[in-house]
């Protein structure tokens, strides 16, 4: 068999692992292992890489990805498109290079582009990627993990100049839709408040529980937002907007800080390069009894897989009544 293997959408620390994980298996299997570079733009214009055993070694640690990566979305139609039917050409070459299988590396939009062309009859398998943790159909992606680690020791030292200047200390993390990164890190860094997109807040209660740490004696807070809370003001990013209300209400000193893309670059951490190695080997095993039309997922720890049909267009949310909610309402954490 001959697969080609491609990652798209945003970079994420462990797409290099999963490369990896899936390369190696397929040869231990005996299948040729095909590169495509920069995403599905890659299939558009016949841009590939063999890739062999040594060619997969040595990347393991490494963030980003080898085979590069695109925003580029076959079933979405843009002014100026030099091919007029993307899909079907994407097919067409597809079935000149001989693949019998495209494994498909990314997230949300990735793997709602794996469903279409799987309903065109190519042999596709996802593989889901996110920093966001929003995938559905899966516990966990490969990406969380050194996510919530970077984030967690932003707050960290976040802590020490908040104490140092007797500040209101706003952190803004990424999560347009899902609030996953805000709250593990929140919970772990000690955040005093965390925002999330999938919980309603009163910008009235914020500022009362700071003012109220304020007349306690606690000289600092800090509030963990979200990037994709809503906001009174569409110019402002969410950190700011949050900064903005609480000086203006409490008359206490706020500054925002924004890490930004820093959560997504370097090396992976432990946990995500394990997950990424079973992702990995579990797709190629997938490909190997010619499982096609499905997305590798996490279960209770246990790997498995769900159609992609299933997946496409939906995202996972943090629950409301999620445990970890209730365990940091408990300790006190405000959720405005």
């Amino acid at each position: 068999m001959k697969i080609g293997i491609l990652s798209a959408g945003g970079d994420c620390p462990g797409i290099n692992a999963t490369i990896r994980g899936v390369g190696k298996a397929a040869i231990t299997y005996g299948m040729e292992v095909v590169g495509i570079l920069d995403g599905f733009s890659g299939l558009l214009f016949n841009d590939y890489l063999p890739l062999d055993e040594r060619s997969l070694s040595g990347i393991l640690t490494l963030g980003g990805t080898i085979l590069g990566t695109s925003r580029e979305k076959p079933f979405k139609k843009k002014e100026g498109d030099m091919i007029a039917d993307k899909p079907q050409f994407i097919k067409q070459n597809a079935e000149k290079m001989g693949f019998d299988c495209i494994v498909c590396i990314g997230g949300n939009g990735t793997q709602k582009t794996a469903a279409q062309l799987s309903e065109m009859g190519m042999n596709v398998i996802g593989i889901p990627k996110t920093i966001d943790n929003d995938v559905w159909g899966t516990d966990v992606t490969f990406g969380f993990d050194t996510a919530v680690n970077i984030a967690t020791e932003a707050i960290d030292r976040l802590h020490s100049t908040a104490n140092s200047h007797k500040r209101v200390m706003v952190i803004e993390l990424m999560g347009h839709h899902a609030g996953w990164i805000a709250l593990y890190a929140g919970l772990a860094g000690g955040g005093d408040v965390i925002l999330i997109p999938e919980l309603p807040y009163n910008i009235d209660r914020v500022n009362e529980e700071l003012l109220a740490r304020s007349c306690k004696g606690k000289p600092y807070s800090i509030v963990v937002v979200a990037e994709g809370i809503k906001t009174g003001k569409k110019s402002d990013t969410a950190g700011a907007y949050i900064a903005e209300q609480i000086e203006k209400a409490t008359k206490l000193e706020t500054r925002v800080n924004v890490p930004g893309y820093t959560l997504r670059g370097g090396s992976p951490s432990p946990l995500d390069r394990i997950i990424a190695t079973r992702m990995g080997t579990y797709a190629a095993s997938l490909i190997n009894k010619c499982d096609f039309g499905r997305m590798v997922a996490i279960h209770h720890n246990e790997m498995t897989s769900v159609p992609l049909a299933e997946v496409g267009g939906k995202t996972r949310l943090v629950p409301s009544d999620f445990f970890l909610i209730k365990q940091a309402k408990k300790i006190g954490t405000c959720f405005g």
